[in-house]
């Protein structure tokens, strides 16, 4: 049983590597479908006690964002797998610029995640962490987390 945890800003291809890589394999957990945490909750504990293998597609920027999901899977005899998606501001802003309608994020909205994210750390919890760096529009490179990213 997984549990995955998504780390990065908005635009840095999270979505599209769920769908790639565990669309037929994790339920989705992600706050842009679900809209409240309250809700996110219940699926969240609904997974754990059905040990469902699941994916939190969401920005998780900061230690304490990371330990809404970490303790609780934990518990619950999960193991717990981290993706941080290594991208470059200018470079989400650019990709977000290129978005349309709702899926387009405010500009203040990237900078803000990106002025609060902070790197993993296998302390935290993790199992095991990766690093993933987009390639071109919908290709990853994926390798083990080291220290030095």
């Amino acid at each position: 049983m997984e549990t995955i945890l998504f780390i990065g800003g908005q635009a840095a291809g999270k979505s599209t590597f769920y769908q790639q890589r565990f669309r037929d394999t994790h339920l989705r957990i992600n706050l842009d479908m679900l809209r409240t945490r309250h809700r996110e909750t219940i699926l969240l504990e609904t997974c754990l006690q059905m040990k469902q293998p699941f994916v939190v597609d969401n920005t998780n920027p900061t230690r304490q964002d990371r330990q809404r999901y970490i303790p609780a899977a934990k518990s619950a005899g999960f193991q717990v797998i981290g993706y941080y998606f290594a991208l470059r501001l200018e470079i989400a802003l650019h990709r977000n610029a290129q978005r349309e309608g709702q899926q387009r994020v405010p500009e203040k909205g990237v900078l803000a995640t990106y002025r609060r994210l902070q790197r993993p750390a296998r302390s935290e919890g993790f199992d095991r962490l990766y690093v993933v760096r987009p390639v071109g529009d919908e290709q990853f490179t994926v390798e083990e987390w080291r220290d030095a990213v």
